[in-house]
C-alpha cells in the first residue's frame, strides 16, 4: 500500500482538477458561441485564441517571480478569483445580449492570467507540502487532473452550448471556478523562511542563469522548446491534411485529435509505475522517444492513409509527453532551491509558451508552400531532435531522484 498524500495536497489536486474543468470549459465555449451568437470568422476566432494565450508570454515570468516572493496559496486564490469573476462577467454578458468579440477576448485574456499563475505557483509549491519520496505520484495527480479536463472539457462543452444554450456551460465553468478557490482557502502551506529582496530583473536573471547552467534544467528546457515548436508545425498541417489527404469527414477529424487527450490520461495514470519500473533518468527519457514513435506513425500515413493511423499517432503524442511532464517537473522540483522554484517554473512555461506560435508560423509557412507532407517530416526532424538532445545529455546517468537542494 501506498502512504497517503497529505490533506494539503489533496485540496491542491481538488482544487487544481475544478480549475482545469473551468478553463477547459470556457476555452471551447468562448470560441463556439463567438461563432453561433455573433457569426465570427477564422479572423475573429485567431484573435481569440491568441488573446487566451498572451497571458503565458506576458504574465509568465513576473507571476514566476511574484510566486517566489509572496504566499503562493494566496497567490492562486486571487488569480483563481479573478477567474471566476471573469466567468460571471461572460455569463453577465450572454445573459445580457451584450456580446462582442472585443468583450470575450478582453474576459479570455483575464481567465488565462488564472491559468498561468497556477502553472507557476502550483509547482513550486508541491515541495513544501508533498514529501520528496512522494513527488512523482503528487505530480502524476495535478496531471490526470489536467488530462480529464483536457479530455472532457471540450466535449461537455458542446454537449452544453447544444442542449442547454451559451449561458449553462458560463455557469458550470463559474461554479468550477469558485469551488477552486473555496478549497485553496482551506490549504494550510508551510512559512517559508524570508530572503533578501533584490531588484526584480536581478532575481528573474538569476532564475534564467540557474536553468541554463544546471547540468539537468538545460537539456530539459531545450528539449522542450523544440518539442512544442515541432508539435505546432504539425497542428499547422493535420486538419487540412486529413481532410484532403486521409478522407477524413469532420467528426473523423474530431475522432482522431480526441484520441490525444484519451493518450493523457492513460499516461498520467501509468506514469507512476514507469517511474518505480525503471532508472529516473530513463523515465525521463521516455517522453521524448515516445514522441518520435508519434511522429514517425504520423508520417507513415504518407504511404498508408488512414484515420486509425493518425487517431494512434495523436495517441502517443499523449501518453509520452504525459510521462515526460511528470518526470522531468519532479526533478526540477527537486534539483530547484525551494526559494527560487516559481521562477524557474515561470521560465519553462514562457518558453514553452513562447515557442508555439514560432511552431504555428513555421508550420503554416511550410505547408503554404510546400504542402501538408512537408510539415508532417518538418516535424518528425523535429521530434527526432528533442529526443537527441535529452539521450546525449547527463540524464541517462540518473538512477534515482537527486537529493533535494534547500
Amino acid at each position: 500500500m501506498h502512504p497517503p498524500l497529505p490533506l494539503s495536497f489533496q485540496r491542491l489536486a481538488w482544487s487544481n482538477l475544478a480549475a482545469q474543468s473551468a478553463e477547459q470549459l470556457s476555452l471551447a465555449a468562448v470560441p463556439l458561441v463567438a461563432v453561433l451568437m455573433l457569426g465570427a470568422g477564422p479572423g475573429e476566432i485567431g484573435l481569440l485564441a491568441a488573446l487566451q494565450t498572451l497571458p503565458f508570454l506576458l504574465l509568465a515570468i513576473p507571476l514566476g517571480l511574484l510566486a517566489d516572493r509572496v504566499s503562493r496559496c494566496r497567490l492562486m486564490v486571487a488569480a483563481e478569483t479573478l477567474r471566476a469573476l471573469s466567468l460571471v462577467a461572460l455569463l453577465v454578458m450572454v445573459l445580457s445580449g451584450q456580446l462582442s468579440i472585443a468583450g470575450l477576448a478582453l474576459l479570455g485574456f483575464i481567465g488565462a492570467v488564472g491559468t498561468v499563475c497556477f502553472s507557476v505557483a502550483a509547482p513550486a509549491l508541491v515541495p513544501a507540502i508533498v514529501p520528496r519520496t512522494l513527488l512523482a505520484r503528487a505530480n502524476g495527480r495535478l496531471e490526470l487532473a489536467r488530462s480529464m479536463a483536457f479530455a472532457a472539457g471540450p466535449a461537455l462543452a458542446g454537449a452544453l452550448v447544444a442542449w442547454a444554450g451559451a449561458s449553462s456551460a458560463f455557469v458550470l465553468a463559474t461554479l468550477l471556478s469558485g469551488a477552486a478557490v473555496a478549497l485553496l482557502l482551506q490549504l494550510a502551506e508551510p512559512a517559508r523562511a524570508p530572503t533578501a529582496r533584490r531588484h526584480a530583473l536581478l532575481e528573474i536573471r538569476d532564475g534564467a542563469q540557474f536553468v541554463w547552467h544546471q547540468t539537468y534544467l538545460r537539456p530539459m528546457v531545450i528539449a522542450g522548446t523544440v518539442w512544442n515548436i515541432s508539435w505546432f508545425v504539425l497542428q499547422a498541417a493535420y486538419v487540412p491534411y486529413a481532410v484532403r489527404v486521409l478522407g477524413l469527414t469532420a467528426q473523423g477529424v474530431g475522432i482522431t485529435l480526441g484520441a490525444y487527450g484519451a493518450g493523457m490520461v492513460v499516461g498520467a495514470l501509468l506514469s507512476p509505475r514507469v517511474v518505480a519500473a525503471m532508472p529516473f533518468g530513463r523515465a525521463i527519457q521516455l517522453g521524448p522517444a515516445v514522441s518520435v514513435l508519434a511522429a514517425a506513425t504520423m508520417a507513415a500515413t504518407l504511404f498508408v492513409p488512414s484515420g486509425l493511423l493518425a487517431g494512434t499517432a495523436f495517441f502517443l503524442f499523449g501518453v509520452g509527453p504525459i510521462v515526460w511532464t511528470i518526470t522531468s517537473t519532479t526533478l526540477r522540483q527537486s534539483v530547484t532551491p525551494h526559494a527560487m522554484l516559481g521562477r524557474v517554473s515561470a521560465v519553462f512555461l514562457a518558453v514553452n509558451a513562447g515557442s508555439r506560435p514560432l511552431g504555428a508560423a513555421l508550420g503554416g509557412v511550410v505547408g503554404a508552400s510546400m504542402g501538408e507532407a512537408a510539415c508532417l517530416w518538418l516535424a518528425l526532424a523535429g521530434f527526432v531532435m528533442q529526443a537527441a538532445v535529452i539521450f546525449a545529455s547527463q540524464l541517462h546517468a540518473l538512477r534515482q531522484l537527486p537529493e533535494p537542494v534547500a
